[in-house]
């Protein structure tokens, strides 16, 4: 098994795996605070087509030197929210 790692070093392209260590996306964006170190999430890219899937921090189950290790398989991802990003503050 690979070395652990923060989520600050995590960057797009980044693997994300099942518990079964099957590769099922890449890295879209990662979703926190790095000056609080609130870590809420990331988004995933499973396909060239398809929108990124948002997977809460909680669905993480480690985060290291290979890849972001989900709590949840394949069939799981499929079925969560496609990730839409806030809205910016209006001047």
């Amino acid at each position: 098994m690979a070395d652990p790692t923060s989520w600050l070093m995590v960057e797009p392209g980044y693997p994300v795996a099942a518990p079964d260590g099957e590769e099922i996306g890449k890295v879209d964006e990662v979703l926190g605070d790095d000056t609080t170190g609130i870590f809420d999430g990331l988004t995933i890219a499973t396909g060239v087509v398809a929108k990124p899937k948002y997977v809460p921090s909680e669905l993480v189950a480690s985060i290291d030197t290979d890849a972001v290790r989900l709590t949840i398989g394949k069939d799981d991802v499929a079925g969560l929210e496609e990730y839409t990003p806030p809205e910016a503050d209006a001047p």
